[in-house]
């Protein structure tokens, strides 16, 4: 069973922020993330952060630097159990869901996360479909059951007969979701909670729905480990002095949709702030969740950093196109520096089992940025 703590995340401040995302990348219509949309130029993405080359004040650097991973492989657990089947849970919505069989798993979010937490399991061989947002190795040949960016297709679903659908309320309609239980689908809601530090509490949930519990807890304890030691890493690199850290900020862009958002406190784009050292100047200023980018929250904010999704940086033409679409970032050391850091859209709050990968990306970039490409042009996003 699910703990209750993990049961009743996605009913407070974070899972109104996921919807308002959810909603904002379905207005846009997003297009699907490539997994090497990042990978331009990061010459150094394999170095351990201990022998990087770093710029003197991450205050004041100048330019723009892109994040990305070293590998886009998800490590799985060495298991060779077979799940304990039938199993019952209670999922994050209250309902009792009995699992029978999970040699069909469809698992579906709005960041890939939950697919990600199944191949981490050693369960990826029974995944039957994707989301938009999923695209690590092994995944590129799986058919893709979300349309209009994030929206469940239900034909698509059926299609694919899964026995059991792990999903989120990230994404929906719910009337989808019912569809499909309705045609005798096992669908468990997990939490829609994504932050740095709570990696194992998603991991517990996907694992006990799948019959895997002692699988479960070897991936939790090597996620945990693996976050702790990238933090560690990242403290020996970044300023000691609280004043010396950088002010960062999360820009959540869709330019053809004119969607302008800033990620703040209980976002879980504040804990990945954190967690590369950098003060999360959103929460500085009381900004909660996910809302409306406003010209006096950036003048308050002053951000140093602003850090971005690729695709949502291409939308509006590169770091020339932000700061001609949005005057008041000029206003800023963010906008004067042209400091922007951005990292492939389906990696940078994919937390799970790239949550380290991430932060050390992210590090990187931060302390040690390679120049970005010289140019961002936008990407053409279908019509939702």
């Amino acid at each position: 069973m699910f703990s209750s703590t993990s049961l009743h995340r996605a009913t407070g401040r974070l899972a109104s922020g996921i919807a308002l995302l959810a909603a904002a990348m379905i207005l846009s219509g997003c297009a699907a993330a490539s997994a090497d949309a990042a990978d331009a130029d990061c010459p150094d993405a394999d170095q351990p952060l201990a022998s990087l080359t770093l710029v003197g004040d991450p205050r004041a650097t100048t330019g723009p630097s892109t994040a990305c991973l070293a590998s886009h492989a998800i490590e799985a657990v060495a298991a060779d159990d077979a799940p304990e089947l039938p199993v019952t849970v209670t999922d994050a919505e209250g309902r009792e869901v009995e699992i029978t069989d999970v040699s069909r798993i469809l698992p579906v979010d709005i960041s890939g996360t939950i697919a990600a937490t199944v191949f981490g399991l050693g369960l990826g061989d029974a995944v039957v479909g994707r989301d938009s947002s999923t695209s690590f190795d092994g995944t590129d040949d799986l058919p893709v059951v979300t349309k209009s960016g994030h929206t469940l297709n239900a034909e698509a679903i059926l299609e694919l007969a899964p026995t059991v659908m792990l999903t989120d309320t990230s994404i929906g309609p719910k009337e989808v979701r019912q569809q499909l239980r309705d045609a005798g689908i096992a669908v468990v809601v997990v939490s829609s909670e994504r932050r740095a530090d709570t990696v194992s509490e998603l991991v517990d949930e996907v694992a006990a729905a799948l019959g895997v519990p002692d699988r479960g807890d070897d991936l939790s304890a090597r996620l945990d480990a693996d976050v702790a030691a990238a933090v560690a890493e990242v403290g020996a690199i970044a300023p000691a002095a609280a004043s010396d850290r950088p002010r960062m900020l999360f820009l959540y862009v869709r330019g053809s949709a004119n969607v302008y958002y800033i990620f703040g406190r209980d976002s879980g784009a504040d804990s990945i702030i954190e967690a590369v050292g950098g003060v999360d100047v959103a929460s500085e200023i009381g900004w909660e969740g996910m809302k409306p980018m406003t010209a006096e929250a950036l003048a308050a904010a002053q951000p140093d950093v602003l850090v971005m999704m690729t695709d949502g940086l291409a939308s509006v033409g590169g770091v020339d196109g932000l700061l001609e679409r949005i005057p008041a970032l000029q206003q800023t050391p963010a906008g004067a520096h042209r400091r922007v850091v951005d990292m492939a859209d389906a990696e940078i709050l994919s937390f799970g089992p790239r949550t380290a990968d991430v932060i050390r990306a992210l590090a990187r970039a931060v302390y040690a940025p390679a120049p970005a490409p010289a140019a961002a042009t936008p990407t053409e996003e279908p019509a939702s």
